[in-house]
């Protein structure tokens, strides 16, 4: 009787890892949103660490947020740190591509919760009056972040707070002033 206990332990545990292993070694979220309004007027939120606060989704989950920037005060070599809550962890962007007003590069390292070096990109389509923003983020998914993706739909988690973040983003750059990136 201990012995088909354990077998069944042993395939309960084996079975989601042996799964876990066929899945892919990368990872892309990805989302977009329609803003009624022209890519410079976008543009200066996301390539100026300073005004993420004013939209980003995870600001909000720690109000005794530590925030440090360094480098540039924005564009290329703009960086930011933060450390936080267990809801927001620690960790370190870079900008390391600014190409004023359709593309932002963004090295992203996580320190906790959890280690994790991805890439975030921000491009911003014209159309007519209206811009398509698109914020994707690339990652390599290490064996522990597969078995984590069993249990856990992370582009679905991932997604809904880059979905809040362009909501409020697209109230922001749609009331405000028109303006050029520098």
């Amino acid at each position: 009787m201990l012995l088909a206990i354990a077998a069944v332990v042993a395939a309960a545990v084996a079975a989601p890892l042996a799964y876990a292993a066929t899945r892919p070694d990368t990872f892309r979220i990805q989302r977009s949103a329609t803003i009624a309004a022209p890519p410079g007027r976008i543009f200066p939120h996301l390539d100026d660490f300073h005004r993420w606060a004013a939209w980003s989704p995870w600001e909000k989950l720690d109000p005794a947020l530590k925030r440090t920037f360094s480098g540039a005060g924005s564009g290329a070599g703009a960086v930011y740190a933060w450390e936080g809550n267990k809801k927001v962890g620690k960790g370190r962007m870079e900008i390391t591509e600014s190409d004023p007003p359709s593309r932002l590069a963004i090295k992203l390292d996580f320190i906790t919760p959890f280690e994790a070096h991805n890439t975030t990109t921000f491009t911003l389509e014209p159309a007519g009056g209206e811009t398509r923003v698109t914020w994707a983020m690339d990652g390599t998914n290490t064996f522990g972040f597969k078995v984590m993706g069993v249990f856990m739909n992370m582009d679905r988690m991932v997604g809904r707070d880059f979905e809040r973040g362009l909501a409020d983003l697209k109230a922001i750059a749609e009331s405000g002033p028109a303006q050029q990136p520098a």
